[in-house]
């Protein structure tokens, strides 16, 4: 198997992603690194889709640099099943502009569920495994972008609050006659209300003798019953008096009729059964 791809970035930032398996190993599309702290950065749990197909081996991979090459070498068993694969690959970097080529040559042999697939089925899934682990490479060899500090403001020029720039004569003028005074206006000026006032209207006496508020000559019904009714009674009785008329409450309806007919019912019940032993006891010196 033969297969490069292109990523833009350069040699040399590639040569250090590789040459560190735990950044590698992030890299690898579909692998799931074990837990023991003993296990290495490529060891765990490899999931390839084939064909529709899924299949999980458990292994472990190694990588080397030999003459400015990267030699990987891999094998692992099927996690459900009784199948197993083993891999070796050469990737080489070569310069391109704009970026670096990963030229990869290598093969695999295999038993189980992967070997009763179709070849051009395993060749495409290389390539597009291959396709990935080159993509993630170049994004962690890429340089992290610069952050934007933002400038410092600049110095504040001290002259600009000691000088005193005159105000011109048009302003003065204007805010004097801003904060004037406002002319009050004249209370002959001032229409009065139209009201139609008759000699009706002033009957009664005023609260002080004199004014516009008449009190009448004699008080309200209302106030007259309300008078009435509190005449004679403390202070305490007023206050804790029941509400009437409309606000008072409406009294319980009283059961006198349901006792009244339940007096009755029993005496009819007697005689109702009486009547009937004298009727059947005549009956029976008849027969």
């Amino acid at each position: 198997m033969e297969h490069e791809v292109f990523v833009p970035v350069t040699a040399e930032a590639l040569r250090q992603t590789l040459r560190d398996p735990a950044r590698v190993a992030r890299c690898v599309p579909g692998l799931q690194q074990d837990a023991e702290e003993s296990a290495g950065p490529l060891s765990g749990r490899l999931k390839v889709r084939i064909g529709g197909h899924t299949i999980t081996y458990r292994g472990a991979l190694t990588l080397a640099e030999r003459d400015g090459a990267f030699e990987v070498e891999g094998g692992g068993a099927e996690v459900r099943g009784t199948g197993s694969a083993k891999l070796t690959l050469t990737v080489r970097l070569a310069e391109a502009t704009g970026g670096t080529t990963l030229a990869f040559t290598g093969g695999s042999r295999a038993e189980g569920r992967l070997a009763e697939l179709p070849d051009e089925a395993t060749v495409a899934a290389a390539h597009r495994l291959l396709d990935r682990l080159a993509a993630r490479l170049g994004e962690e060899s890429a340089p992290p972008e610069p952050s934007e500090v933002p400038e410092p403001p600049a110095p504040a020029d001290p002259q600009a609050h000691t000088t005193d720039t005159p105000a011109p004569a048009d302003a003065d003028a204007d805010a004097a006659a801003d904060t004037a005074a406002p002319v009050e206006p004249d209370v002959d000026d001032v229409p009065a209300f139209d009201v139609d006032v008759t000699p009706a209207a002033l009957d009664g006496e005023t609260a002080s003798g004199e004014g516009d508020f008449l009190i009448p000559d004699e008080p309200p019904a209302e106030a007259a019953h309300a008078r009435r009714t509190m005449i004679g009674r403390s202070a305490e009785e007023v206050d804790h008096a029941p509400p009437r008329g409309r606000y008072a409450p409406v009294p319980a309806p009283e059961s006198a009729s349901a006792g009244a007919t339940l007096r009755w019912v029993a005496p009819a019940a007697a005689l109702a059964l009486a009547s009937a032993v004298v009727v059947g006891r005549v009956l029976r010196r008849r027969k």
